[in-house]
């Protein structure tokens, strides 16, 4: 090798070991290897910012908006909380997230569906004594698995193809890499219900630990005559699962129905008393037609949803509304605000919202005006003013609109009508411009360090092609494995890429990998197609460490898991997919297409 490509594996080998112990961000150690390569002439400054203007890297930008529109119309809310339904034990809930999850996954980014479902099987676990460790490892599992089905299913499969596109090889269709990915999810549901379950830690997670000292609230619900859950049993309008609360009682016509059975049926106008934490309450409040019911202006607020927010205030010892009752207090009109739920010293209080008898020290949950805390946070009626960050309008009106839109986009990357990218971007400004989600939302969901990462690994990548480093390591694979033919060479390649995806991202992984592609392809002298789909199926095949995959970090800490956990469980399914893929992909792709 030239001097030049040694001192290319050189810097990937310190970026590497950088990127492994965590030295600094990803997205910024990846800008300062790809800008020393251009200092050092390696590549041209137009190779090194190449990466900005590529289509897989826009692409994934606009489909986080994308996501993001079906999460604030409340679509994938709707989902989430209606997936666990009657499950009641752990193989069940197993099945029904297979059947959500991956389905999904193969159509939106990961790391939301993740997000959204890991409090539900939270609280779930809580609720049925079953350890939440048992079923976060394949939540994520899960995510990764559907995220092969597609082209759109993970961040790397449009990478990969945006790479694919500048070296004059034919892009991936939509359903493309579904020929192995569907077999691959497949055999990773299998392999958790028959086998990975049995290796799964049994834990204590760390909100079961604390359970005592979590915040409880006590709320009141006002059910309107257009609420879906009029007519319905407590059971069929799924309130026995709704993640932290619990439903005490039904007040109907001036009776009180307690405890609240399975089968009582829910009547417009019913008033449901809950108690539960604040997340539950959020997740209570995006039910249509289920309001507040502290008085009965916040049964019908005047402010606009979207303009409302979701605000904590602790009353101090000397604020004048000590010793009144709310509905004396009249929050709607001295505050602009509706008390949606109040938390005493850890214990519930035993009376309807509007006749609690306020004290020093109380927590009441409050809808409120954007601008109520900046207006309240130094009033001495308060010790403490905070908004809930977790809370946000949710735009129901627009759920149709997502959906439709979504399908849309869908159906443009299925016909080819439309170029991917194209095709993501007129949809995601379709999301912004019919309200599905507000400009500045939609800027605050893209996720620029993903995004600079990407861009700036493709820098890397063409280093490793320019100095011809890319071209000694494919010459030493082929030398290696010549006696056993290009099958050998596909089967190193994913190896190789599963492993490194284990220790860094997976886009990055990709990139890294993609010129090795190439050049074991041309020195075998067939077809790279194969390798590639080899690339992209390994690349997102991180099962084996939590730090490889953003969803593995996300279910490390509530699941109380170990890094050997995942090397447990994740060994046993990387081998299976190995042997799967080695199997599947010359079948699919052969080495030599036919004339």
């Amino acid at each position: 090798m030239s001097m030049e490509a040694w001192m290319t594996l050189g810097v990937v080998f310190a970026l590497f070991v950088a990127l492994v112990k965590n030295i600094g961000p990803p997205d910024l150690l990846f800008m300062g290897a790809t800008s020393l390569f251009a200092l050092l002439g390696v590549i041209t400054p137009k190779e090194a910012f190449a990466g900005f203007s590529n289509a897989g890297m826009l692409t994934v930008a606009v489909l986080f908006v994308v996501v993001a529109a079906l999460r604030e119309t409340g679509v994938l809310d709707f989902i989430g909380h209606h997936v666990l339904g009657r499950a009641r034990s752990e193989k069940s809930v197993l099945v029904r997230l297979s059947s959500v999850i991956i389905p999904l996954s193969a159509f939106l980014n990961n790391t939301p569906i993740v997000a959204m479902f890991v409090p539900v099987v939270i609280e779930w676990a809580r609720r049925n004594k079953v350890s939440p460790s048992r079923l976060l490892i394949p939540l994520s599992y899960l995510a990764i698995l559907g995220g092969t089905c597609t082209l759109i299913g993970t961040s790397t499969n449009l990478v990969v193809n945006g790479l694919m596109i500048d070296n004059g090889i034919e892009g991936m269709s939509l359903f493309e890499i579904g020929k192995v990915g569907l077999p691959y999810a497949i055999i990773g549901v299998t392999y958790l219900l028959l086998f990975g379950r049995k290796l799964l830690p049994e834990r204590k997670e760390l909100l079961e630990q604390l359970g005592e000292s979590r915040k409880e609230y006590m709320t009141e619900m006002l059910v309107q005559p257009t609420c879906r859950l009029v007519g319905q049993s407590v059971e069929l309008a799924g309130l026995r699962q709704l993640p932290g609360l619990f439903l005490i009682e039904i007040e109907r016509n001036g009776s009180v129905i307690a405890p609240v059975g399975p089968d009582d049926v829910i009547l417009a106008s019913d008033r449901l008393v809950f108690t539960g934490i604040v997340s539950s309450i959020i997740e209570l409040e995006k039910i249509p037609g289920l309001v507040p019911a502290a008085d009965v202006e916040a049964a019908a607020p005047s402010e606009p949803e979207k303009h409302r927010r979701m605000c904590e205030a602790v009353i101090s010892e000397s604020s004048p509304l000590v010793g009144k009752t709310i509905r004396e207090a009249d929050f709607r009109a001295t505050y602009g605000a509706a008390v949606v739920a109040v938390h005493r010293g850890g214990r519930r209080v035993e009376k309807k919202i509007g006749d609690i008898e306020l004290r020093p020290g109380d927590t009441l949950l409050m809808q409120v005006r954007p601008h109520f805390s900046r207006a309240y946070r130094h009033d001495p009626a308060f010790y403490l003013v905070s908004d809930v960050e977790d809370w946000r309008p949710v735009r129901r009106e627009r759920a149709w609109i997502a959906v439709l839109l979504f399908a849309v986009l869908i159906t443009l990357m299925t016909t080819g009508i439309v170029d991917t990218v194209v095709a993501a971007t007129a949809i995601a400004f379709l999301m912004v411009a019919c309200g599905c989600i507000s400009s500045g939302d939609a800027r605050r969901s893209i996720e620029w360090q993903v995004l600079v990462t990407i861009a700036a690994a493709f820098g890397v990548g063409a280093a490793l092609e320019n100095s011809g480093a890319a071209t000694a390591v494919a010459e030493l694979l082929v030398e290696s494995t010549h006696a056993w033919g290009p099958v050998a060479a596909l089967a190193v390649i994913y190896l190789i890429g599963s492993l490194m995806t284990e220790v860094i991202t997976n886009n990055a992984a990709a990139v890294l990998i993609f010129p090795f592609c190439l050049e074991t392809a041309r020195l075998y002298d067939v077809d790279p197609r194969p390798f590639l789909m080899a690339l992209v199926l390994s690349a997102s095949a991180s099962f084996m460490t939590p730090i490889g995959y953003q969803t593995n970090m996300m279910v490390y800490g509530p699941g109380g898991y170990r890094f050997g956990d995942f090397v447990r469980i994740g060994t046993p399914l990387n081998l299976l997919l190995w042997i799967t893929a080695i199997f599947l992909i010359p079948l699919f792709w052969p080495f030599v297409p036919p004339v």
